[in-house]
């Protein structure tokens, strides 16, 4: 109370010793408050004093200047981080992480390796550089530009013109007239792609660690879009590998060389392997020991030596697991006019235009992939989901096989069904009619779709649903069916590949080179100290079976896709696609299958011998242990071996087999006579 006192003595006096003010002010009384009289007027003076209110476009100038703090910000960062010491990051990582390995060129460079024998490599289809030697109008500026590997700029300035560029003639297999693309040369040509995507670089970094360079190092581009055989016929290509095979050997002192392949280039130099034997004009005419004077190594990676399923469903429908998971997650956008152009049909188009799409067609048929009951990967478990039981994981190996033994297996030999039912329910079961006799017709899309023409518009509608009504097709009947649905496409690759398995390698029919790529149809050269590895990724979900579904789409669209809706973990099927183990590219069965039994040894595919090795990559999610189609050129321990034998190191010498899959248990469910 006292306090109270004292406050109010305080402000009276202070009243007392100010000037007068204003009449408003002098109203001013007691504890601050307004007489009633200032009450009244109090919201007159508010009105009067809203020029003191925030201006208009406050909000607008308060959003500019804090988007200027954000980029001066980051300016201000970016300084800081050129002006660190370039070691610091990596010094922050080991500190995390622990120190980061040697890359395998340096590590082997202290254990005293050093380069000895040439390396060839023979890169895969997509990876290789292409560049623009004659074009049509459109491509103007455009010489000796790269439209293909390089930044993929063209596909967005001029889609419709590049197109044109990239496809080759249906019926000859070659270039459309007007048109000339070809092959970029050199080391550069495969080193990355899109500019930012490393290919070859890291494998020729760390072979430059030990002592290589370009005279030691011989990138075997070629165009893959065309047939192998075409290669030599329009580009002298497999004329110049020879050439170059023969220089580096005689400059390296006799020391043979070491040839790389990937992917589909494996098939290409297994082509190339029998060509160069061959007598001219067919051949390179080498005699049948050139490959044992200059070959001292085959090392395949990732190598589809029987083929890929994922092929059958780009030719079929213009897609594969990645675009089917795409159009479930956006319906309509891939069938929208992307660069102004109906995008699934072009792609369509453009595939069926490149023999190498056909090349990958999966070989051996129903022997190799599985009949309508059984396929070699029967009863394969999905991963660690399979191997659970009542949420708690089954440690115990023998108890986890049985578990995965009394789940259901996918019919993995059913490489297409028209239904997620169909794909799962017994063969007696299951009414087909055989679309071989269906009259396929005209449709009247030939009218009206020119522009995005797909031989699926030569067809009638009866036509379409007689391919469905067959049901399910397996690895020899799929042959059957892109003939049906792709008759041009089809008709100038048969020239050029085959898909079987030769009753007898003696027959003279086997000497065309339409059967040099498919490893079940020749026979591996007399070059009985040579070897031949396989070294491939396991452990990544892979496509190898497909359920289908008739499209309801227009009739200019293409009339079959992928069944996104079909899903059931128990069969490792999703978004519509079987999955076996594999590369996510490649399934086990096809890259080891050749080393694991048909080469195993002296057989009627290896009269002579020749040792094989399986070398198999698991990925790790950290590190650098990469084990997917394309990621494990960057691999440290495919890297290592790959150094290994180029410094003259044998398959023994490197460890011999090093396999985590079942490729050996898979390989002799196999029923092949060898």
């Amino acid at each position: 109370m006292s306090l109270l006192r004292r406050r109010k003595l305080h402000f009276s006096e202070s009243n007392k010793n100010s000037k007068p003010q204003k009449k408003e002010e002098e109203t001013y009384s007691g504890y601050g408050g307004f007489s009633d009289e200032n009450k009244r007027k109090t919201p007159l003076k508010i009105v009067e004093h809203d020029d003191e209110s925030p201006p208009k476009g406050s909000f607008l100038d308060t959003w500019f200047w804090s988007i200027g703090c954000v980029y001066l910000m980051s300016w201000f960062i970016l300084l800081l981080y050129n002006a660190m010491p370039a070691s610091l990051p990596k010094y922050v990582t080991e500190v995390i992480t622990g120190p980061s390995p040697d890359p395998p060129g340096v590590k082997l460079r202290k254990q005293g390796l050093t380069a000895r024998h040439p390396v060839v490599f023979v890169p895969a289809p997509l990876t290789g550089g292409l560049e623009l030697w004659e074009g049509r109008k459109c491509a103007q500026g455009l010489f000796r530009k790269r439209v293909w590997g390089g930044t993929l700029s063209e596909v967005y300035k001029r889609p419709k013109c590049w197109l044109e560029h990239m496809s080759l003639d249906n019926v000859t297999g070659l270039d459309p007239c007007g048109v000339r693309v070809r092959p970029v040369s050199g080391l550069v040509s495969a080193d990355v792609f899109a500019s930012d995507h490393f290919l070859w670089a890291t494998l020729v970094s760390n072979l430059a660690s030990i002592g290589y360079e370009e005279k030691t190092m011989y990138m075997a581009a070629y165009d893959w879009r065309l047939s192998f055989q075409n290669t030599e016929v329009r580009d002298q290509t497999l004329s110049r590998i020879k050439s170059h095979i023969e220089l580096m050997v005689a400059k390296s002192g006799g020391h043979k060389a070491v040839i790389v392949p990937h992917s589909m280039g494996a098939l290409y130099f297994l082509h190339f392997m029998k060509w160069v034997e061959a007598p001219a004009p067919m051949g390179g005419g080498g005699g049948p020991d050139w490959c044992s004077k200059h070959i001292k190594a085959v090392v395949n990676i990732a190598a589809p030596f029987l083929g890929v399923p994922k092929a059958i469903a780009l030719l079929f429908s213009g897609e594969a697991k990645d675009v089917s998971v795409a159009r479930a997650i956006a319906p309509g956008f891939l069938e929208n006019d992307i660069f102004r152009l109906p995008t699934m049909q072009h792609v369509m188009r453009l595939s069926r235009s490149w023999d190498s799409t056909v090349s990958m067609i999966p070989r051996g048929g129903d022997t190799i992939w599985g009949g309508l009951d059984w396929s070699p990967e029967e009863g394969y478990s999905c991963g660690r989901k399979r191997e659970m039981k009542n949420g708690t994981r089954i440690t115990d190996r023998a108890r986890a096989r049985s578990v995965v033994s009394q789940t259901r297996s996918a019919n993995y030999g059913r490489i297409i069904s028209f239904g997620k039912d169909v794909a799962e329910a017994p063969s007696y079961d299951i009414e087909r009619t055989d679309f071989r006799g269906t009259v396929k017709g005209h449709g009247a899309a030939n009218r009206t779709c020119r522009d995005t023409w797909t031989e699926y518009h030569g067809m009638s509608f009866g036509g379409i649903k007689g391919v469905a009504d067959y049901k399910t097709y397996t690895a020899e009947s799929t042959v059957e069916l892109l003939r049906f649905v792709a008759p041009k496409t089809m008709a100038h690759s048969s020239a050029h590949f085959s898909y079987g398995i030769a009753d007898n390698l003696d027959e003279p029919k086997y000497k065309h080179y339409k059967y040099w790529s498919n490893p079940l149809e020749t026979t591996l050269p007399n070059a009985p100290e040579m070897e031949i590895f396989s070294f491939y990724g396991v452990g990544l979900p892979t496509e190898r079976a497909y359920v289908y579904k008739l499209s309801s789409a227009a009739e200019c669209h293409i009339p079959f896709r992928i069944d996104t809706s079909a899903d059931d973990d128990e069969t490792c099927l999703k978004d519509g696609v079987y999955s076996v183990d594999g590369d996510e590219t490649v399934p086990v069965i096809s890259a080891g299958f050749m080393c694991a039994k048909g080469w195993n040894g002296k057989t009627r595919f290896n009269p002579f011998g020749i040792r094989t090795y399986i070398r198999e990559y698991r990925p790790e999610r950290r590190g650098n242990l990469r084990g997917a189609h394309v990621d494990i050129m960057r691999n440290f321990a495919l890297i290592e071996d790959v150094l290994r034998i180029a410094a003259g190191a044998s398959g023994e010498e490197l460890g011999g087999n090093r396999v985590h899959s079942d490729i050996f248990k898979w390989s002799n469910k196999i029923n092949l006579q060898l």
